[in-house]
């Protein structure tokens, strides 16, 4: 009996021994078909889509300005002027307030002139009975123009600095006045960005409501303290800002119509450094190189051949995407720019 028992086991061994040659060569041909299996495998990338479109897209140098009364131009005087005395004396009158309108020729300040005035009043008396010269009446009234700070516009008192009994000299600045209805708008604009611009270009300040007007005036000079160059533009009536106010302005320096355009992300930089779109075909999204143009309300100008109005582009997902790619498309609700679901969209 025991012999029986012996005479098994080498039987036993080779069958459990043929079992595991059997299993590991299973195992690694399994681990021989894996790579193949995995060559097959196609990698599907979810994104964003757009579609191109036709627009009108706006270049723009931007700025920030400072409202000021409007220069003198060749057909009108400078719409606001600071009133100097115009000789040495004493404030014996303040004729008007802050914030009054008042007319050209109007007297706002007066020195020490009662006598001066009264010498004035004789000479007319005298002329008129043929009793004194012209000279000496035209004299009289100089003197006491000397002694009188009259408005030289019409317009708004802005500012009063003296009040009566005060010492004034020639330097002494006594009252200011301005045509709040001729305003305008100056900035200092970098050079690098004023080179395109010009006499006529529209102006947007950028207010609450935007207030729109054109470039009036660009300096030919450069600064050089901050190497920027002036410019200025007249402001209409109705603006509603004030002289001293800062603004942010708009200048436009180019209007392109009816230009193909993309949602700024679907633009990429790829390894060699130019821009490209990932365009969608037939579920595949393919890079296709473009020229970029004017960039406004999160749209890009884009130039390539063949390509035209309603192209879907890839938008988010597009960054790092390869040149060639299978996608699925799982656009967010709502969003209007991307009305393509269709993974078959051309």
């Amino acid at each position: 009996m025991n012999r029986k028992k012996n005479s098994m086991l080498p039987t036993t061994a080779l069958a459990v021994g043929g079992l595991l040659l059997l299993g590991l060569n299973q195992i690694f041909a399994d681990a021989d078909d894996k790579p193949a299996a995995e060559e097959n495998i196609v990698s599907v990338v979810s994104v964003q889509v757009g579609k191109i479109t036709s627009a009108t897209l706006h270049g723009y140098v931007q700025g920030y300005g400072m409202v000021e009364t409007a220069p003198a131009t060749a057909d009108l005087p400078a719409a606001g002027a600071q009133l100097a005395a115009p000789s040495a004396g004493v404030v014996t009158k303040v004729d008007v307030l802050e914030g009054q309108l008042v007319e050209k020729g109007d007297v706002l300040v007066e020195l020490n002139s009662q006598a001066v005035a009264a010498e004035v009043e004789r000479q007319k008396k005298l002329y008129a009975q043929q009793n004194t010269s012209l000279k000496n009446l035209q004299e009289a009234e100089a003197q006491l123009a000397m002694l009188r700070v009259i408005a030289p516009l019409s317009g708004t008192v802005a500012r009063v600095n003296v009040r009566p009994g005060q010492a004034v000299d020639l330097t002494t600045v006594v009252a200011e006045v301005m045509d709040l209805n001729r305003l305008a708008v100056s900035a200092e604009i970098p050079s690098a960005e004023a080179k395109d611009l010009k006499s006529g270009d529209p102006v947007e300040a950028l207010t609450q409501p935007p207030v729109t007007t054109e470039l009036l005036f660009v300096s030919p000079n450069v600064s050089k303290e901050n190497d920027t160059v002036l410019v200025r533009a007249l402001l209409p009536k109705d603006s509603g800002l004030r002289p001293g106010q800062f603004v942010s302005l708009r200048i436009v320096t180019a209007v392109h119509t009816n230009c193909l355009t993309v949602p700024a992300e679907s633009v990429v930089t790829d390894e060699s450094g130019k821009s490209v779109i990932a365009l969608v075909k037939n579920s595949e999204a393919v890079q296709m190189p473009v020229q970029t143009g004017l960039r406004e309300n999160g749209l890009i100008e884009v130039e390539a051949p063949e390509l035209k109005e309603g192209d879907v582009v890839v938008t988010v997902g597009a960054y790092g995407l390869p040149e060639k790619t299978k996608i699925r498309i799982q656009n967010s609700a709502g969003d209007e720019n991307s009305s393509t679901n269709s993974p078959d969209a051309k």
